[in-house]
């Protein structure tokens, strides 16, 4: 039995933890001992919400499985993914769910866990589920209120709660009924193209071009800040500050300013740093003048020295770096690299967090001469546990890396200027560019998010002042751009936007050259759950929908024309019509299985105004020996899974009209070049026309 003062983690999970190990006492335990993962939350449970009479039973139980394991006769029963110790978040998250059963004993009059019956268990079910609870979520109160049964049967003074139910009866006849509240594997919504454009091209922008100015000005900020810190009192000092300061005063022009919290501040520290005064000597001129008031009613800039090398549109994107706004522009900075890496590989959001300087060096160049590609090296935490069955925190290195196109090297390389040699790459300490507080491990998902919101209201700015409305970045149609979001788009993106029509033309055909490089089972694969499963389920989605749309045209009366085109209708005939969004998580295997059939599944390829009926043998987009897609990026004329509709070929005089008008105002060898591809695309429009058949001609 613990006493009063007996540790609740007797051992951290990782020698040298700084964490604060909480007593048995306490009101509000820490679970930072148990938390190794650099993206978790240094999570708490208040003790203080649980009833009295009730509060001290419910520790119990709670030190108990914080300490102990489940029955391995027990786990037999829950399935492959039960665990004997789950995590420091999970445990949280058990115990509110003990808490709010403590609050709904104790409004009943029940004041001790003896006196919990089977009765008492199939009341609660029943009311608690009448709050529109969903059967997902039901499910899993189910499991918490499981584990009270379980480690009150294995604490030191087992107070007898009786067993659940569900247990014995099974937990179906226990949930609300069906509905369509829980997740499916693709409920996850995509970015829309109109959003994920602008901010990618913000996000490389800020990478590639504005990089240097902003670390430069960030260098200069930290250099004054100390300097100011630094110095004393002096008579030059005090004189250069007034033949500084009060010409303005006199003269009514702007002072220095800082804006803190929506409102302007005297910059203090900037006019002690750049007039060598005291921070004292600031003060006391400012309150013999009135400066802060003048400030509030007369802010201006506080011009940076460091050159500006950046463009935007062409031309400087300032005429000047700001004392006020270095902070938060290397904010947007680390925030803009964390999009890149978080779109453009696949990671999931925990393991962006886990990246460290270092983690991507530069590869050594083939035998023959050929660059190698960039790897990430990085940890991976979703379901890793040791040979017990516990849940492992602190995660295990990826066997296979993940392939780090050009704009994820760029981005790596950035935040590796921001943080010293070995650190997290979003370190929470050293990404606090204005607190510069020693916060523990990598910024977490909460402040992620507000950042990704800050940057494009800092962007939506600046395309305005820099007259780009084409750049401005919309409010996505499905709420907040939140960081689960980018691994699906980039599914998405390469399941449906193969030529790169959005981001800078970045390959997206290269990501899935890069994705489907499948070592061991696997690049950036765990079980069902990695970026294959996502990558698998929106491609096969992609497929049905182009399947659909073939069946409705030739209904429609419209012809197919193509050495693939008898494969592509029949194929068509015989893939399911996808209806609705969500998809249950059992799909992703029938995904791939889909995907396998070699010359039965059409992808569509807007780019080329054509449908591939891919298949291995035919294709001369140079696929990979055992591919089961081709490269549309690399999609050649004549080769034999193309077909083509009569919507395909009106596409194509319509994108030759365009280039037509182009070309008429384009010079030289370029018209020339433009109106050879209008002609091109006119001609195999005809080829369309004079071979094109009816599916009743064709089959």
């Amino acid at each position: 039995m613990p006493g009063p003062d007996s540790p609740v983690v007797p051992r951290a999970i990782s020698a040298g933890s700084p964490h604060t190990n909480s007593r048995f006492a306490d009101l509000t335990w820490s679970m930072a001992p148990l938390i190794d993962s650099p993206g978790t939350r240094m999570s708490q449970i208040h003790w203080r919400n649980c009833p009295e009479p009730l509060r001290d039973e419910m520790k119990l139980a709670a030190w108990t499985m914080i300490n102990g394991r489940l029955r391995p006769t027990y786990l037999q029963t829950r399935g492959s993914r039960a665990r004997t110790r789950t995590s420091a978040p999970v445990m949280q998250e058990t115990c509110r769910t003990w808490m709010r059963f403590a609050r709904w004993l104790d409004r009943h009059g029940i004041t001790s866990l003896a006196a919990c019956t089977e009765d008492t268990w199939r009341s609660y079910a029943t009311e608690c589920w009448g709050e529109g609870v969903s059967r997902r979520q039901a499910r899993r109160l189910c499991s918490h209120l499981t584990a009270l049964w379980q480690f009150d049967q294995l604490s030191a003074c087992p107070k007898g709660v009786a067993t659940p139910p569900w247990q014995t009866e099974g937990v179906d006849g226990f949930l609300p009924a069906v509905d369509d509240k829980g997740r499916g594997e693709n409920s996850t919504e995509p970015l829309d193209p109109r959003v994920l454009g602008p901010l990618l091209i913000w996000a490389i922008r800020f990478v590639d071009d504005l990089a240097d100015d902003i670390l430069a000005g960030w260098a200069e900020h930290r250099r004054l800040c100390a300097l100011a810190v630094a110095n004393r009192a002096t008579p030059a000092g005090q004189a250069a500050l007034e033949a500084r300061v009060l010409p303005l005063v006199r003269s009514g022009t702007r002072l220095p300013t800082t804006e803190r919290m929506g409102t302007h501040q005297l910059a203090r520290t900037f006019l002690a740093a750049v007039t060598g005064a005291s921070l004292g000597q600031v003060d006391r001129l400012n309150q013999a003048h009135g400066l802060s008031a003048l400030a509030t009613e007369r802010p201006g800039p506080c011009p940076l020295t460091t050159p500006v090398t950046g463009r935007i549109a062409d031309r400087p994107w300032r005429e000047h770096l700001d004392f006020s706004e270095a902070a938060d522009l290397t904010r947007h900075l680390g925030t803009a690299a964390m999009i890149i890496c978080l779109y453009l590989t696949g990671m999931r959001p925990q393991e962006v967090q886990g990246l460290r300087s270092g983690c991507c060096p530069d590869p050594e160049p083939a035998a023959d001469g050929t660059p190698g590609r960039h790897l990430i090296r990085s940890h991976h935490y979703k379901n890793v546990t040791d040979e017990d069955g516990n849940h492992v925190s602190a995660g295990v290195v990826r066997e296979v890396p993940w392939v780090a196109i050009t704009p994820v090297v760029h981005a790596i390389r950035v935040l590796e200027r921001m943080v010293p040699h070995g650190g997290l790459l979003l370190s929470a300490a050293h990404h606090d560019f204005a607190g510069r507080r020693n916060y523990h491990g990598a910024v977490k998902n909460s402040a992620l998010n507000k950042r990704i919101e800050d940057f494009i209201t800092w962007a939506d700015h600046e395309a305005d002042v820099h007259g780009l409305p084409e750049q401005v970045i919309p409010e996505d149609p499905h709420g907040a751009i939140g960081l689960a979001r980018f691994r699906r788009t980039l599914a998405w993106h390469v399941a449906r936007r193969p030529g790169g029509l959005i981001a800078l033309a970045i390959q997206y055909g290269h990501m899935r050259t890069v994705l489907d490089a499948r070592v061991s089972a696997g690049y950036g694969s765990r079980s069902r759950g990695g970026i294959h499963s996502v990558l698998d389920v929106e491609t096969a989605l992609a497929a049905a929908d182009t399947a659909a749309r073939l069946r409705d045209q030739v209904a429609g009366g419209a012809k197919v024309s193509g050495p693939a085109a008898r494969r592509a209708l029949t194929a068509a005939a015989h893939t399911p019509r996808f209806e609705g969004r969500i998809v249950p998580s059992t799909f992703a295997k029938k995904a791939a299985a889909f995907l396998a059939r070699d010359g039965v599944v059409l992808y569509d390829n807007p780019d080329a105004f054509l449908i591939c009926a891919f298949k291995q043998d035919n294709a001369l987009c140079d696929s990979d020996l055992g591919a089961t897609a081709p490269r549309q990026y690399a999609c050649q004329s004549g080769c034999g899974n193309t077909v083509r509709t009569d919507t395909d070929a009106h596409r194509m005089r319509e994108r030759a009209e365009e280039i037509d008008q182009l070309a008429a105002s384009t010079p030289g060898p370029l018209g020339k070049r433009l109106r050879v591809n209008a002609d091109r695309l006119r001609a195999t429009a005809d080829a369309h026309d004079a071979t094109a058949q009816t599916a009743e001609a064709l089959i």
